[in-house]
């Protein structure tokens, strides 16, 4: 919806340049009749430059001229045809109301215990904070440091869970992968089929070598 530029000065240009009356001035500025007619009268706005709406397009010279051949008319602001750009988003930390600004250590602390994958840029983006006051908060020399407790900032309303899910998702892919140490491994089966069948041998030697000890001592006892 358009609104209109500068009400006050533009309520001074059309005093000092038309014949409208108060009321068709206080209607298409907003202001009340009480406030144009001090403005005529030099009570107010003494230091406000006029405002010309015809040159900056917000008013009509054949609206103009309706409204002061009828003085029922009511001026119609006119709706600019050249569409703005929206302004860019500003980077920055997010905005908290006073109202909640008192809760965010509460809810950096949250973060710093529940959540310590995360950076101190993306604390400072979901609870609007600054860098320094983290680190007193991590180092314990916050002033509030002695009564504060961990509160969780979305249920404060200091971001929303979507905000919060997307700088833990981020800080997750971040964060280095963890090698786990290598533990025990299996040994190929050439190598167990190789060392049973070694150890087998080897028994079979045993068993060969008992026996013939055993026929050795069992000779002379036979022969007395």
């Amino acid at each position: 919806m358009t609104t209109l530029l500068m009400p006050k000065a533009t309520a001074v240009w059309l005093v000092e340049n038309t014949s409208l009356t108060f009321e068709q001035i206080a209607d298409f500025c907003n202001l009340h009749p009480l406030e144009v007619k001090a403005i005529a009268d030099g009570e107010a706005a003494t230091g406000i430059k006029g405002f010309d709406p015809i040159m900056h397009g917000q008013l009509t010279r054949e609206e103009l001229d309706k409204a002061n051949s009828d003085p029922n008319h009511r001026l119609k602001l006119s709706v600019s045809k050249v569409r703005l750009p929206e302004p860019p988003k500003r980077k920055g930390p997010r905005y908290t109301p006073l109202s909640r600004r008192q809760d965010r250590p509460n809810a950096i602390l949250w973060l710093l215990r529940n959540h310590p994958e995360l950076k101190d840029a993306q604390i400072m983006r979901l609870v609007g904070t600054t860098k320094s006051t983290i680190a007193s908060i991590k180092e314990r020399t916050h002033w509030q440091s002695s009564t504060l407790s961990p509160l969780d900032p979305v249920t404060l309303g200091l971001c929303s869970q979507m905000d919060l899910d997307f700088e833990v998702n981020r800080a997750a892919k971040d964060r280095p992968a963890v090698v786990e140490p290598a533990g025990q491994t299996l040994l190929k089966a050439e190598e167990t089929t190789g060392a049973n069948a070694a150890r087998d041998e080897n028994e079979d030697l045993d068993v060969s070598a008992v026996f013939a000890k055993l026929k050795q001592l069992k000779g002379p006892d036979e022969d007395e």
